[in-house]
């Protein structure tokens, strides 16, 4: 539905300055078309620097009736809240847009075209995009990936929200400049938005979920050769209890290759003190055991490198943390997004 040339404006709300609003915040980062203006009326009139420090040049306003000047053709909220479910501020904005003319997208729970009350304001041509549906024609994994010939990465966690898609997106962008063929599935609602491809995998029922990225992967590499690589986004945390994404997507996407990635200094699961993250070579060995199971190649995929989140971290802090964790592991490290990912990208496809 949203194509790279549609001129996008950002329902944030609040979300523009914390991690409630990391689709929108992905999207500015890494989306390549047109994003031109954000909406977000606790932060209107500061710069995106200044609030969120990402170098994009795009203003931020108090209203989607504001936005307007800007020519926006597409509506994308940009909040990812727990649950899932559309934010009262929000529907008004989503009012407005759809009475103005403008499609909108979105991966809530809350599905806009199911809604009694904002499905009707469609006008045409304009579309409602609900990502976060389960496809159709679903059936059970088989391993069915494991017979593509192209090299496939998957990005697993030691928890959630630690930078799994930014790791896929900044290696698809190193691949890009070193002329490799390269893809990326997208299995959550920014991946999506910004690929145009892959599934929206907690929208699925468990039996079919690694069925579903089995799908994805096989539509993704179809046509890529043996020197083609596929970045398969990773979801959740085996070490996280409330997790059920990493295995379907080990199970479905049949890896080639592992990358680990860890925000720096975390020494247990966000919100859940009592839970420690294990030692990275402990979780390294048990991440490395369970994709080596289920497999019809006899293949035991490698976790290759790590991608270290050290946003949080001033530039010594961040080196100082990037050498520790190398050291502990072994392998390859460093911040893709701090420092770009050539190095993670030949230790994976050496």
């Amino acid at each position: 539905m949203l194509k790279p040339e549609h001129r996008v404006v950002l329902l944030q709300h609040g979300g523009l300055a914390d991690l409630s609003g990391k689709t929108g915040l992905t999207l500015l980062r890494y989306r390549r078309g047109p994003v031109v203006a954000v909406v977000d009326p606790t932060q209107a009139g500061r710069s995106l620097r200044a609030v969120c420090g990402i170098e994009r040049d795009v203003p931020v306003v108090g209203s989607l009736a504001e936005a307007l000047a800007y020519g926006p053709e597409v509506a994308v909220v940009g909040l990812a809240p727990s649950g899932g479910r559309l934010p009262e501020p929000v529907r008004a904005d989503l009012a407005a847009a759809l009475r103005a003319g403008l499609s909108v997208a979105s991966g809530l729970h809350s599905r806009i075209g199911d809604d009694p009350e904002l499905a009707p304001l469609r006008r045409d041509p304009a579309w409602i995009w609900d990502l976060r549906r389960e496809p159709e024609g679903l059936v059970v994994a088989a391993a069915r990936a494991a017979a593509l010939p192209c090299r496939r990465l998957l990005a697993v966690g030691s928890d959630m929200a630690v930078g799994k898609m930014s790791a896929c997106l900044e290696l698809a962008a190193a691949a890009g400049r070193q002329g490799l063929a390269a893809r990326f599935v997208g299995t959550g609602q920014a991946g999506i938005l910004i690929s145009g491809q892959g599934v929206a995998l907690d929208a699925v029922r468990v039996d079919y979920a690694a069925g579903a990225v089995e799908a994805a992967v096989l539509a993704a590499g179809a046509d890529l050769g043996a020197d083609g690589l596929l970045l398969v986004e990773g979801q959740g945390s085996l070490a996280h209890p409330g997790s059920t994404a990493t295995l379907p997507l080990i199970r479905g996407s049949q890896p080639t290759a592992l990358l680990l990635v860890h925000r720096a200094g975390q020494r247990h699961i966000k919100g859940l003190p009592e839970l420690p993250i294990p030692p990275l070579p402990e979780l390294i060995t048990a991440v490395e055991a369970v994709a080596a199971l289920g497999r019809p190649d006899g293949l035991r995929p490698r976790v290759k490198a790590v991608a270290l989140n050290t946003g949080h971290l001033d530039e010594t802090a961040a080196s100082a943390a990037i050498a520790g964790v190398a050291a502990d592991t072994g392998l390859p490290c460093t911040d893709v997004v701090r420092g770009g990912a050539e190095s993670l990208l030949a230790a994976l496809i050496p």
